[in-house]
């Protein structure tokens, strides 16, 4: 995990982009969220109400956008504790997709579990129906470029 603070610091922070993400505070976002935060880049959490204090793998999709990323099974029963930065509820998981992707200059997924996977897979999809022209990148185990 220590690798993905660095990875958040060098990428964020030292290059002030910020980051907009599923909201989850734990695992790998967590770390990244409040790195970036802490950095004093913005960041900006969409979650919708269902999923305070239960499960979920979902996408990040930062600035320069992020998808993925969870800790262990323990920590996916709780992914909005102590939230970073902004946050802002919407209805519900396909209404998060479409806020991340228009606050999103571009996507990344890390590593991450089956929504980290729906969530890159709609991204490309939207980039080949011309729904938008940002970069799109997978540095996740899920899939391989």
């Amino acid at each position: 995990m220590e690798l993905f603070k660095v990875l958040a610091y060098v990428f964020y922070v030292k290059r002030k982009i910020d980051l907009v993400y599923g909201g989850g505070s734990v695992g790998l976002m967590g770390l990244i969220s409040k790195t970036v935060n802490d950095g004093g880049c913005h960041v900006l959490g969409q979650l919708p109400p269902f999923t305070r204090g239960i499960c979920s793998s979902i996408v990040l999709t930062l600035k320069f956008g992020v998808l993925g990323g969870y800790g262990t099974m323990e920590e996916l029963r709780y992914i909005s504790g102590e939230t970073f930065g902004e946050v802002r509820t919407v209805s519900d998981m396909h209404e998060r997709k479409a806020a991340m992707a228009r606050e999103a200059d571009a996507f990344v997924a890390l590593p991450g579990g089956y929504g980290t996977m729906e969530e890159l897979l709609e991204m490309i999809t939207w980039s080949q129906l011309g729904i938008h022209k940002k970069t799109v990148r997978n540095h996740s185990s899920t899939l391989k470029n």
